[in-house]
């Protein structure tokens, strides 16, 4: 687990694989009774803890105007991760699904107390952030978020997705 300073919050990321129980977590972040709350991202979809701070910071933006896409700040993390204006699409595709085993668990401001609870719900295995880069499905990221060939050789796939996030609202 690492802590992630954020405009006087703080962001927790923990990285697991081979999690296996990613159908009960889905399950109770739909019925809200998933407990402490978490946000649980696609880790296949993240090269770099970089974008990912860049949707925490969007994210507390938006919770500090009272304007929240989503109904938890937990969800609008994944939601702002996405890059794309459609709720239920970005949920679908940046959180987790049933068949999920690569999972990056995010809380905001989280006590270690919150973040021990957070991690024993997660029947998996957790690792090191480090090994986001080596791990990430990279023909999947260009897909998702239409990075080109030369855009990659100007750039770096977390530069484009972090792009992408901060652009969003204005195209």
């Amino acid at each position: 687990m690492k802590v992630f300073e954020i405009d006087g919050n703080t962001l927790s990321l923990a990285l697991f694989t081979e999690v296996t129980n990613s159908k009960e977590l889905l399950d109770s972040m739909k019925a809200g009774t998933l407990e402490p709350e978490v946000a649980f991202l696609n880790a296949s979809l993240i090269p770099d803890v970089f974008p990912v701070l860049a949707s925490a910071h969007k994210t507390l933006l938006a919770k500090s105007r009272d304007s929240l896409t989503t109904r938890t700040i937990h969800s609008e993390l994944v939601y702002n991760y996405s890059g794309s204006k459609h709720i239920t699409e970005s949920l679908k595709r940046c959180g987790i699904s049933d068949s999920t085993t690569y999972i990056l668990a995010a809380r905001f401001n989280a006590s270690i107390d919150e973040m021990k609870a957070a991690e024993k719900l997660i029947d998996g295995k957790e690792i090191e952030l480090e090994e986001l880069e080596g791990r990430a499905n990279q023909a999947q990221i260009q897909k998702h978020y239409k990075i080109s060939g030369p855009e990659l050789g100007i750039s770096t796939v977390a530069d484009a997705i972090t792009c992408r996030i901060a652009a969003r609202d204005a195209l």
